[in-house]
């Protein structure tokens, strides 16, 4: 499971035209769901996420948790997270989860950060959807559970 996070002063999902997911401060997570991922990489994801120290302190330096600061969270489903390019000119996206595996997964991500306190939005899974946002640092970071064997 692969989480691209990006730091954000707003962040917002359209689905044909309507705001479909608003955030304010806080953390745009683009979630990659891969074959083989349980609610186990979920949960590892969700815990690093909500703790890692990236929001800056009174001296600018990252000492704040989005759980310390009361972030809010914007999750939306990216299967090109895992888009292989390394062979000709078209992606594959064979490492990715299919739909019936990663849309639970998905929601359980999102749900398990509600959870924990966060006010957490969503897109809408396997939507052509607009992504707007205001990147804070800029501050982009990948965090990535593999699959235990």
């Amino acid at each position: 499971m692969r989480a691209l996070i990006q730091r954000v002063r707003q962040a917002c999902v359209e689905v044909d035209g309507q705001t479909v997911g608003q955030i304010g401060p806080g953390l745009l997570v683009l979630l990659g769901i891969r074959n083989g991922d349980t609610q186990a990489e979920a949960k590892y994801l969700v815990d690093k996420l909500v703790n890692l120290r990236i929001f800056e302190d009174a001296a600018g330096k990252f000492n704040h948790s989005a759980l310390e600061i009361g972030a809010q969270v914007l999750v939306v489903s990216q299967f090109t997270l895992y888009g292989d390019s390394r062979k000709g000119r078209r992606p594959s996206f064979t490492e990715a989860a299919p739909p019936k595996i990663s849309e639970p997964l998905y929601e359980f991500f999102a749900e398990t950060i509600r959870r924990l306190g966060l006010k957490t939005e969503t897109g809408i899974f396997g939507a052509n959807m607009h992504v707007n946002l205001v990147n804070e640092g800029p501050v982009t970071l990948m965090l990535e559970k593999e699959v235990e064997a």
